[in-house]
């Protein structure tokens, strides 16, 4: 084993920011994606894996020591995909996974991706691997549309109550991703990796306000209406896509109401040694 990083899932925008990081430390990670042509410009070794082909998945492996698990998209299937990709790290010797998984994956949690979370951190624990969690909050950077339609209508919309979260940027998700690779002492360690502040819906509104000019308008409402209200406006309430993707933002939600989101802590400044980007200085740089 040659102890070298690798990526896998590295064509996605956390994995090709977690690659460009660990090639600025002077590592050479493996990259492994469904779309090896995406990041050849990056100058590493690429491979093709796939996580919907199990058995793309050893030869995409060998080779690395510590492996960077980023989850799937497909939240149908991606239980036994990353089950799939543990085992396959098993049998060619990958000695320490690394998982991006949410904050709070139990059972209670309405969040839709918790229990693929839930699962593959108990496939990981059972693995006989040395593994480490991170527990990534809501990025920050899914926070640019709501504002700029929040902005533009004056109003924002939401189920989430007076929960509070703690949005972090991608690319301080990647900081964190690319630190405990290349660093130690990291074993068996479930990190909540978030942003400095947490916002409740009506602090997320008067930053709005501020950063459009105008008055935004905090409007809660629940999650029966804000599913309708979504469903609408992916495209309509009887189509099975805008249906799903309705649900799905909904249970977040939710989810953040009954506070399985509010997490703040020090985390990727403890491990990068860089203060983490605010909400703030995300949104400005977008909108």
């Amino acid at each position: 084993m040659d102890g070298r990083p690798l990526v896998s899932g590295a064509s996605g925008q956390l994995g090709r920011l977690t690659a460009e990081l660990l090639l600025g430390a002077g590592a050479e990670p493996i990259l492994v994606t469904r779309t090896p042509e995406a990041v050849a410009g990056l100058g590493c070794e690429t491979r093709f894996g796939d996580y919907a082909d199990p058995d793309s998945l050893g030869d995409a492996y060998a080779g690395a020591e510590r492996l960077l698990l980023i989850s799937g998209s497909d939240l149908e299937t991606r239980t036994e995909q990353h089950r799939a990709a543990i085992a396959a790290a098993v049998a060619v010797g990958v000695r320490h996974v690394v998982y991006t998984s949410g904050l709070n994956p139990e059972a209670r949690n309405p969040a839709v991706i918790s229990p693929s979370h839930h699962a593959t951190e108990q496939a990981l624990r059972a693995s006989g691997l040395a593994w480490t969690v991170l527990r990534d909050s809501l990025y920050s950077e899914y926070q640019v549309p709501e504002a700029a339609q929040a902005i533009a209508s004056g109003t924002l919309t939401h189920n989430r109550g007076d929960g509070q979260l703690a949005y972090v940027s991608r690319e301080d998700c990647a900081a964190v991703a690319a630190a405990v690779l290349t660093g130690s002492g990291h074993d068996g360690r479930v990190y909540d990796v978030t942003g400095p502040e947490l916002f409740t819906a009506g602090a997320l509104a008067a930053l709005y306000s501020e950063l459009g000019g105008r008055e935004v308008r905090d409007d809660p409402v629940d999650d029966e209406a804000f599913t309708e209200m979504l469903a609408g406006a992916f495209g309509g309430s009887g189509d099975e896509h805008a249906r799903y993707g309705a649900e799905l933002v909904a249970s977040f939600g939710r989810s953040i109401r009954e506070g399985y989101m509010a997490s703040r802590n020090d985390v990727v400044e403890r491990l990068t040694g860089r203060r983490p980007r605010t909400l703030r200085s995300v949104l400005e740089g977008a909108l």
